[in-house]
């Protein structure tokens, strides 16, 4: 019994996803308000972000050969994804260290709630690579199928039925002609 996913990649990208959105509302809250441990956790939480997204990173790289693009539509999608997803991880990490330098520098306020705010900038720029990423992979999956036909290397996705046309019985829908 293997209880590792085939592929890794989707069921890795939900957790930087969230850990990324996380921390980015905790930057936000952070940059004007630094009680109760607030900068820690938002440190904590963009550096775990950053983390899962190299590992979100890695295995799409990891997967990108068994993808099938037989259509340049499905190439330019997906290099624009992985950009997006390299951008993304970029991006989180200079978050993250800014967001460790905002929680290690409370005895200069004035440097840390600087800090603070270049968190909340970097953080929510970080936001918008996650929502550029994911709107491509989701194009990916929901537009081009990528990820959901049968391949070669890949489990067997199941073929949708054939719909009849009429089924026996069924009264005809307004418009139809027949």
């Amino acid at each position: 019994m293997n209880l590792v996913p085939d592929p890794l990649h989707p069921a890795i990208v939900h957790f930087p996803i969230v850990l990324i959105l996380l921390g980015t509302a905790a930057a936000m809250v952070a940059a004007c308000w630094r009680g109760g441990h607030l900068p820690r956790y938002t440190a904590v939480l963009l550096a775990l972000g950053a983390l899962g997204a190299w590992a979100a990173v890695e295995t799409g790289e990891s997967a990108g050969g068994l993808l099938a693009t037989e259509t340049p539509a499905v190439e330019t999608l997906l290099d624009a994804h992985e950009t997006w997803a390299k951008r993304t991880l970029t991006i989180t990490i200079v978050a993250a260290v800014f967001a460790a330098g905002a929680a290690c520098l409370g005895r200069w306020p004035r440097v840390a709630r600087a800090a603070g705010v270049l968190t909340a900038v970097a953080s929510l720029a970080a936001a918008y690579g996650v929502h550029q990423t994911g709107h491509r992979g989701g194009a990916l999956v929901y537009r081009q199928g990528a990820g959901v036909r049968v391949t070669a290397n890949g489990p067997a996705a199941a073929e949708p039925a054939a719909i009849p046309a009429k089924a026996p019985g069924a009264r005809p829908k307004q418009g139809d002609a027949d």
